[in-house]
C-alpha cells in the first residue's frame, strides 16, 4: 500500500487486525479481526467509534470565502452561522455530481470543508484565483466519529452541553484536555458525533474512548461497517453508488441529482452554482434512480449483482447487507425509472446469490431521522 496521508492511529488499528488499505490518500481500516457483524450492532444498539480521517478538510478562510463556497456548492451558505454546518453537493459544469462535503461555519469568514474522494479540493483551489480567500488543506486535523445512542451518554460526562448541541451543530471545547471541534453529524443514520482534533491528541482521545467505553458497549468499528449502516440508512458514497463506478453505455460518466435522489440539497430559491443551468434542465430527464431492494435471502448481495423483471435488466445492486438485528437483507440499488416505486417483484441474478427481491423505498431504518435528530 503506498499512501502520501498518513493516520495518527494507524498502530491502533494494526493491533485491532487491520492491514490498513488505501482511501482518498490514508491507510484506513476497512476490517479489523472482529466480526462486521458485531460492529454493526455495537452501533444500532450502543456505539462505536471509528477513524474517518481519511475525509478530507479544507479550510476556506477570508472576505471572499463565502461567495467562493456559495458558487461551488448547491446550498446557500450565507444562512449559516459560526456553530451550523449543512450537508452539500458539488457538480461539474454539465450538471453532474462530482462531490459531497459537509461545510462548517466557524465565523463570518471562515469555514471548514469536509468531503470524500471527489473533486471537492480542487474546485475551491481552481475556485479560489483572483479572489480574497485562502484555502488551506489541513492534513493535521483527524477525524474520530462516536455514533450510536450511547455515544451522548458518554460524551456528557465529559463535555457539558453536549446533549442540547443540535443536530448540524458544532462547538469548539476540550475533551480528556485537549482541544476539539465536536460536530452532531455522521455517516451512520444514529444520532452521533464527530470529533475533530490534532494528530497528536488522536491516540490519547481514541484510547481513553476505547477504554471508559468499553463498559457501556462502545467498541472500536472498522470503515466496512459504514457500508452497513448506510444501506439501512440510504446514505451513498462516492463514487461506489455512481456511474463512475458502473459507467452507462454510449454515455460519459456523471450523474444528476435527481437521479441520485439528492436534489433535497439545492437550496430553496437558488439558482446559482456551478452547473446549476444543466441542474435545472435535466429535471425530469433522469435515466435511473436510486433506490432500496429487499431480499428474500439470509445471504447479502453484492456490488454489480443484476435485477430482472423476467428476462428484462431492469437494475442491479451497488451496496448490499444482511442485518441480523433486523433479520432483512437489503440493498441499494440503481434501477431503471419505472421500477423505483415500492413493491415491483423481481429476481436478483447475481454471481453467488439467486433469489427473489422486491423494490422498496429508502431509507429502510427510521425514515422520519427520529434518532438522529433526537433532542434529550
Amino acid at each position: 500500500m503506498t499512501s502520501w496521508r498518513i493516520s495518527a492511529l494507524a498502530d491502533r488499528h494494526r493491533a485491532l487486525g487491520s492491514t490498513l488499505a488505501d482511501w482518498n490518500g490514508m491507510g484506513t481500516a476497512w476490517t479489523y479481526s472482529s466480526d462486521l457483524a458485531d460492529e454493526h450492532e455495537a452501533i444500532r444498539t450502543h456505539a462505536g467509534l471509528m477513524d474517518v480521517s481519511g475525509l478530507k478538510k479544507v479550510h476556506v478562510i477570508g472576505p471572499h470565502a463565502e461567495a467562493l463556497i456559495n458558487q461551488a456548492v448547491t446550498r446557500n451558505v450565507s444562512k449559516l452561522y459560526p456553530g451550523k454546518s449543512v450537508y452539500a453537493c458539488m457538480l461539474n459544469e454539465a450538471g453532474k455530481f462530482i462531490d459531497d462535503c459537509v461545510i462548517y461555519r466557524n465565523g463570518p469568514n471562515a469555514f471548514m470543508v469536509v468531503h470524500g474522494a471527489g473533486q471537492g479540493h480542487e474546485i475551491l483551489t481552481r475556485g479560489a484565483v483572483g479572489r480574497n480567500v485562502a484555502v488551506l488543506f489541513d492534513d493535521d486535523l483527524h477525524d474520530l466519529s462516536l455514533q450510536g445512542p450511547l455515544a451522548v451518554e458518554y460524551l456528557s460526562r465529559h463535555v457539558p452541553g453536549i446533549r442540547q448541541l443540535p443536530y448540524f451543530h458544532h462547538l469548539q471545547t476540550t475533551l480528556f484536555g485537549r482541544p476539539v471541534m465536536i460536530s452532531r453529524t455522521g455517516y451512520t443514520g444514529e444520532r452521533g458525533y464527530e470529533l475533530f482534533c490534532k494528530a497528536a491528541d488522536a491516540p490519547t482521545i481514541w484510547d481513553t474512548i476505547v477504554a471508559e467505553g468499553k463498559a457501556m458497549g462502545i467498541v472500536p468499528c472498522a470503515f466496512t461497517a459504514l457500508d452497513w449502516l448506510r444501506v439501512e440508512s440510504c446514505l451513498l458514497f462516492y463514487p461506489y453508488d455512481n456511474s463512475d463506478m458502473y459507467p452507462m453505455d454510449g454515455e460519459p460518466i456523471g450523474d444528476t441529482l435527481w437521479e441520485l435522489g439528492l436534489d433535497f440539497t439545492v437550496s430553496p430559491g437558488k439558482t446559482e452554482f456551478r452547473g446549476a443551468a444543466e441542474h435545472f434542465r435535466l429535471q425530469g430527464r433522469e435515466r435511473f434512480k436510486i433506490f432500496g431492494i429487499e431480499l428474500d435471502s439470509t445471504e447479502a448481495a453484492q456490488a454489480g449483482d443484476a435485477l430482472y423483471d423476467g428476462d428484462t435488466k431492469v437494475g442491479f445492486v451497488t451496496c448490499g447487507m444482511y442485518s441480523r438485528l433486523s433479520g432483512r437483507s437489503m440493498a441499494i440499488a440503481r434501477m431503471d425509472t419505472a421500477y423505483a416505486v415500492p413493491g415491483r417483484k423481481l429476481a436478483l441474478r447475481g454471481a453467488a446469490l439467486n433469489c427473489a427481491a422486491s423494490t422498496h423505498s429508502l431509507p429502510f431504518d427510521d425514515p422520519q431521522k427520529t434518532k438522529r435528530m433526537a433532542k434529550d
